[in-house]
């Protein structure tokens, strides 16, 4: 799967190394050593994914994905950082970012996380099309849109895929695990609480006009959509 990658990375050597590296996996990369820069170049081009430096001069990484996500802009993002610390994690997967990777990381690894976002896209986009509906809350994946009664959810691309997941199996409980492997795609569980975070934000969204919380959280196992 060649993918059309913008590289967002201050580091003049390590962009160019890992440009490389990516470009050896058969995947154009394009390169942008500031946030300003990474915003006009996203402007004028589209790109299949963006693997974003948390540490940037100007505009850091975060500032720079809320406003790609703000512009309308879903496409899928790792957020590349030599932040480790959990806080950190959580503050970039908050900011809208679909995975969080601590450097050095090989290419191989970037790789394999960006193709299962993909993935996770193209489920969205293709599969299971039809509008669901439970309670008062109406998801409808193939136009990449969400409701809660009559009030539109601005709702990212990741946030989407999970309210659909748990819409689609309402009344059951779906574990971290499942989660991971439906919605992010992968097929190991992240060291990170990546599920958790995103259910808080989903929540935060579903709950913005004092509505009832229709996500049921089965301690120690995972969550579930009240039916």
């Amino acid at each position: 799967m060649a993918m059309n990658l913008l590289l967002v990375e201050d580091d003049e050597g390590y962009a160019a190394t890992l440009a490389e590296e990516l470009r050896a996996l058969d995947h154009q990369v394009t390169i942008a050593p500031t946030g300003g820069a990474a915003l006009q170049i996203a402007d004028r081009e589209p790109f299949d994914a963006a693997i974003i430096d948390r540490l940037l001069p100007q505009m850091d990484g975060t500032a720079v994905l809320r406003r790609l996500r703000e512009s309308g802009k879903m496409l899928p993002v790792v957020m590349l950082s030599a932040l480790g610390r959990s806080a950190e994690k959580v503050e970039g997967l908050e900011a809208g970012a679909d995975d969080y990777v601590v450097k050095p990381t090989p290419a191989a690894e970037l790789d394999a996380r960006l193709k299962a976002l993909l993935r996770g896209r193209q489920w969205t986009a293709g599969g299971g099309g039809d509008t669901i509906r439970v309670r008062d809350i109406t998801v409808s994946p193939a136009r990449f849109r969400a409701w809660r009664g009559e009030r539109p959810l601005d709702l990212v691309r990741l946030e989407l895929n999970l309210l659909a997941e748990l819409a689609r199996n309402a009344g059951t409980v779906l574990t971290r695990a499942m989660l991971i492997e439906r919605v992010w795609g992968y097929d190991f569980e992240p060291t990170t609480n990546i599920v958790d975070v995103q259910i808080r934000a989903l929540r935060r969204k579903l709950m913005a006009d004092g509505e009832d919380d229709p996500i049921v959280t089965v301690r120690g196992v995972g969550y579930m959509l009240r039916d």
